[in-house]
């Protein structure tokens, strides 16, 4: 990997008449996110222009987000998908859900260090000030990054969790959602899967079921996209996926976050749930949904 040679080839293919974007594709899809970030500071030091601009002024559209994003460090991609999920017109729920329920505590903890840096605010005051009642002490309490990460399983704790949420959501007339919050929001992953496992057993139904019975709206989401994050984050992404794309129009902001901020962490377990969960591959899902070179760019991202 030669930085210098990158750079180069990336403004032969935006310089003079026309740009050529399939080059751009094949350069930029063939390094990994490090790489790229290096390929930023080499165009800047010894073509004296900043690539960033120079993309953004050949590209447009879809495919123009893909690029900046695959140009973006991953820390500072969810910063920017985090601010403009709340500052944009209205706010976009599911993504603070998406990234807040999937992340781990390191990368929280660097989300929360960089908004800061970047925005003079804290990630929480936003959320704060855009959000409301029990899904912002979701978001809240996701977004302080403090989730035991250990793999200590504790049986009668767990059983009595799995008890404690019975009671707080079937048993009673209404629900405390308050405890949902807390055990689903702090506890580890293998003491939840437990948790979910005696919680069947108590009240012969799954988890999921429950929460979709017991709450409504950004609430429920969250709530499920936590246990489904637990469960089997892939899984979890493929269907985000999925969904980004069945029905009528696309929702572009989640496939194309999706695709760039998995790309070289588990695209392939993605790809794997996803034909096991749809019995279609993600390709011919995006093959058939997406068209020109922001077709051809995902396509790369997706691999296989």
């Amino acid at each position: 990997f030669s930085a210098e040679q990158e750079a180069q080839a990336l403004r032969k293919a935006m310089k003079g008449f026309g740009t050529d974007e399939d080059a751009i594709i094949n350069i930029l899809t063939k390094l990994n996110v490090s790489q790229r970030q290096q390929v930023l500071i080499t165009y800047k030091s010894t073509i004296g222009r900043d690539l960033i601009d120079d993309l953004k002024s050949e590209l447009s559209g879809n495919f123009e987000r893909v690029i900046i994003g695959m140009m973006t460090p991953t820390t500072m991609y969810d910063v920017h998908e985090l601010r403009s999920s709340i500052k944009g017109a209205g706010t976009d729920e599911g993504c603070l859900i998406e990234i807040l329920a999937s992340r781990t505590n390191e990368e929280i903890r660097r989300i929360n260090e960089n908004y800061k840096l970047q925005y003079g605010c804290t990630l929480e005051e936003d959320i704060v000030s855009d959000t409301s009642s029990m899904f912002r002490r979701v978001l809240v309490s996701l977004a302080t990054g403090n989730r035991d990460e250990g793999t200590y399983v504790d049986d009668a704790l767990a059983q009595q969790d799995a008890q404690v949420l019975y009671e707080a959501g079937e048993k009673k007339w209404g629900t405390d959602e308050v405890q949902f919050m807390a055990i689903l929001c702090t506890r580890n992953r293998y003491h939840l899967l437990r948790v979910f496992e005696a919680y069947r057993g108590i009240a012969n139904k799954d988890i999921t079921e429950s929460i979709k019975s017991e709450m409504s709206g950004d609430l429920e989401d969250a709530l499920l996209a936590v246990v489904k994050c637990m469960r089997n984050k892939p899984a979890y992404f493929a269907e985000r996926l999925y969904k980004s794309m069945k029905g009528l129009g696309t929702d572009d902001n989640t496939l194309i976050r999706v695709m760039v901020s998995r790309s070289e962490i588990d695209m392939l377990d993605i790809r794997r749930e996803f034909l096991t969960m749809y019995g279609k591959s993600l390709h011919s899902f995006i093959k058939g949904d997406c068209s020109g070179d922001y077709r051809k760019v995902l396509l790369r991202l997706c691999g296989g």
